[in-house]
Formats: structure tokens, sequence, C-alpha cells
């Protein structure tokens, strides 16, 4: 006879299940981060003293590897990058002699107002379009032609939008309306919301076009479900039908991928930052790897992947209200 956890028992196991998959993730991406920068060839220690070309004197290079334990084995330099990883004890940039942690907190704020914009403005895009291919599919009776148009248009737009490079649209965008409109600015700085507007419209309508996808699959399964025969049987229109009924159980596989969005807006803002002059993670990347600014590299990315995983958390949470079986243990979905 087995017995069913009760639910204290049952919140300590998932707390333990989520801290050690908090602490895989790290351990795979500072080992990556790791060893991806030592294969990438060149000396750190040219960063720590200004770069190629510095003409320090042998004297200085070796004080140099001691100070930073760049003169330890390999292995003692990974075991010791995992420590500080671990302690969050990050130490300080090679290039720019900051403590690690401070930097990456200071670009973390203008990369999470990116990241938040986007994906705000991802998601109104993704369910305007699922409602009008909602509606579109109930006044098909009425509309034939109309529907189908629709339909056609909504569906190529999402499928475009989700193959389109970031770089390519901030370009066109940037020709567009900062070139040739003159309606926002071509640079983006902090404070700015004009000079945010362009960089979100980059971020935001790939993201769209996948999740407007992913939820026009869901709101065709819904609709054919017998709650939704039964709203229109008592007369609902498709407008009450889809925010109604259908959404809810469309979105639940969409919002399941918000934390998997989150990485794929960082990863979209590296090249975004870098495109429109913007401070951020992403730019902070970029410039610190061409440095070969190890420590910044490393903490950057770690704390990018502990902000995925505590998004994982959150959007498990919010699947969990949306549909109370996904957070019910043993019970089939």
């Amino acid at each position: 006879m087995t017995t069913t956890p009760g639910p204290s028992r049952r919140a300590l196991l998932r707390v333990a299940a989520l801290a050690g998959r908090a602490l895989l993730v790290v351990w795979v991406t500072a080992t990556v981060v790791f060893l991806a920068l030592r294969a990438a060839g060149g000396d750190p220690v040219e960063a720590v003293l200004g770069g190629p070309g510095s003409q320090a004197g042998p004297e200085a290079v070796a004080a140099a590897r001691a100070q930073y334990g760049l003169d330890l084995p390999i292995w003692q330099q990974y075991l010791l990058q995992l420590w500080r990883v671990l302690t969050l004890d990050l130490g300080d940039s090679y290039a720019r002699r900051t403590p690690v942690l401070d930097l990456v907190l200071s670009a973390l704020g203008p990369t999470a107002a990116l990241a938040v914009s986007a994906l705000v403005l991802g998601w109104l895009l993704a369910l305007g379009a699922a409602w009008l291919v909602s509606w579109a599919r109930a006044v098909s009776g009425r509309l034939a032609p109309v529907g189908r148009a629709v339909v056609a248009v909504v569906r190529g737009w999402e499928v475009l939008a989700s193959v389109l490079p970031h770089f390519w649209l901030g370009a066109v965008l940037v020709a567009l309306f900062a070139v040739g409109l003159r309606w926002f600015p071509a640079t983006s700085t902090p404070g700015s919301l004009a000079g945010l507007v362009l960089p979100t419209v980059t971020l935001a309508i790939p993201l769209a076009g996948f999740l407007g996808q992913l939820l026009g699959e869901g709101v065709g399964d819904a609709e054919s479900r017998p709650f939704a025969t039964t709203a229109r049987a008592r007369g609902a229109g498709p407008t009450r039908v889809f925010a109604r009924h259908t959404l809810r159980h469309a979105a639940i596989p969409t919002v399941a991928l918000t934390g998997w969005a989150f990485g794929f807006l960082v990863s979209g803002a590296v090249v975004v930052e870098t495109l429109f002059g913007r401070p951020g993670l992403g730019r902070l990347l970029v410039d610190s790897t061409l440095q070969r600014d190890v420590p910044v590299v490393m903490g950057a990315i770690v704390v990018i992947a502990l902000v995925y995983v505590l998004l994982t958390v959150v959007t498990e949470a919010v699947e969990g209200l949306l549909d109370p079986r996904a957070a019910t243990t043993g019970e089939d979905r």
C-alpha cells in the first residue's frame, strides 16, 4: 500500500528539487563558460595589463598571474572559479578593476527593463493575433473569404516574424523610424522611454511570432472542446468565448515557455544592445568577451542562469494557477 506525501512534505520535496535544479544549472553554466574561454585562445593576463600591446615586463606579467591565480594549474583555476560562483564572490574585473558583482548588477537593470517590455509587447501581439484568428473562424460561415484571408495573413505574419534575425530587423527599424521618419532615436540611453521603443520592438516581434503560433494552436484546440461549444450555443460572441473560455486553456503551454522566452530575449539583447548602443548585460558580455575579462563573463552568465531558474519557478506557479491539475502530484493532466 502506497501513501501519498502530505502537503508539507510535497512542498519540501519541491523546494529541494528546485534548489538542486538551480545548482545544476549554475554548475553546468560555469563549467561551459570556463572551458569555452580557455579554448578560445589568448592569455587572460593581457586584460589585466591593459590589453594586447601593453609591453609589460616579465615581472609585471608574473605579478598579475599570481594576483589573479592565473599561475595555478588549470584544474585549480576551475575549482577556484566554481567556489567564487557558489559564494557569489566573483572577484574583480581584469580590465575595469571593479567588483564583478557591481558591474553585473548595474547592467542587469537596463537589460531587465528591455526584456520585460519586449516580453509584454510580444505577449500583446501574440494575443492580438490569436484573437483575430479566433474571430475569423467564428465568422467564416457568414464571411468565408474574409475569414480565410485573415487567418492566412495572421499565420503568414507569425511564421515570418518568428524567423526574423534581430540584427536585420533592428537595422530596418533604425533606417525607417530613426533615419527616415525621425520618430525615435537611433541610440538608446538609460531612462529614455523614446530610446527604449526600437530595441523593444526589435526583440518583441520575433518572440510574438513564436508565441502566436503556439497560442493559436492552443486556441484552435480549445475551440473544439465541449465548454466552448456550450458557450457559443448560449449566445456568447467570439470575443467573449475567446476571453472567458478558450484563452485560459490555450495559454497554459505558452505560459510554461516564458522562462525560455527570457533566455531568448537575453540572447537577443546581446545583439540589440550592441546595435542600439544601449548599456546592459548583453553589451557587457560582448565587451568583456573581446577583452577576455573572464570574471565578468563568468559572473554575467551565471547571474543570467540564476534569473532564468527563478523565472522558471514563477512560470510553473502561474501555470499551476491556470490549471490546478498541473500542480497536483500524480493526477492525470
